[in-house]
């Protein structure tokens, strides 16, 4: 699936009238202004076949929604508050093995962390994409999981078959699992060498959470200041 840049593009019908073509989607993001603007390029029912059924913010609203309302597809977030997308899958396991009404997941966010990817594919999501991608995609994408196929952003499909080439799991890092999904966020963003303002910034959170965050993060992995922080994602390859 190709992946362009113009977020903005017009959504048309991808083959089919919507007529012929519809799903039941439900948006899981923690930002009301991401979930309206989804809602806006692709819930237009009558264009593009796909009907907004339902939204959740974080992963309790999360489970009650879909529970609720058995969309076809969820479009879901990685960092959810509490506990992220993979806690989700976890309490939805049940909905995505009904044989006769399954409920499919494609993974949509803003990473595009290797252990972002793979930590929903093994959850249970059927494809990742990024918010790069366009409404048009994204429309296809959604059918294309309703229909049972698995889908990707280009360059995040290699995480996968990497991951899958090999019948051993990769061994355990009892280290990351100790901190959460945002955690593990920031402490990427400051290993690459963001300023706290800077990571504020793209994370839509305050300064004062990210100082939260860090601390958090330092006190889990018993780390005394941020250089050892990034010396020690970037031995693991977080960065």
């Amino acid at each position: 699936m190709s992946e362009p840049t113009e977020a903005n593009e017009s959504v048309e019908p991808t083959g089919g009238s919507a007529a012929e073509r519809h799903v039941r989607v439900v948006l899981v993001d923690d930002h009301r202004m991401f979930r309206t603007g989804v809602q806006a390029e692709i819930g237009r029912t009558e264009q593009t076949g796909v009907e907004v059924v339902g939204e959740a913010a974080d992963v309790d609203q999360a489970v009650t929604v879909i529970t609720a309302t058995r969309p076809e597809v969820v479009l879901l977030d990685v960092h959810l508050p509490g506990g992220g997308g993979v806690e989700v899958l976890r309490r939805c396991a049940p909905l995505m093995a009904d044989a006769e009404q399954p409920v499919r997941f494609l993974a949509l966010s803003v990473s595009d962390a290797a252990e972002d990817v793979i930590g929903v594919i093994r959850g249970g999501a059927r494809g990742y994409v990024t918010k790069t991608i366009t409404g048009t995609d994204l429309v296809d994408s959604v059918f294309r999981v309703q229909d049972g196929d698995a889908v990707f952003s280009p360059r995040l499909a290699g995480f996968v078959l990497d991951a899958f080439a090999s019948t051993d799991a990769p061994p355990v890092d009892e280290d990351l699992d100790r901190l959460t999904q945002r955690e593990r966020e920031v402490l990427r963003l400051i290993a690459r060498g963001y300023a706290y303002k800077e990571i504020a910034k793209q994370l839509f959170i305050s300064v004062k959470t990210v100082e939260s965050h860090v601390s958090a993060v330092l006190r889990k992995l018993q780390l005394s200041n941020r250089h050892e922080l990034t010396r020690w994602a970037t031995a693991r390859r977080l960065v």
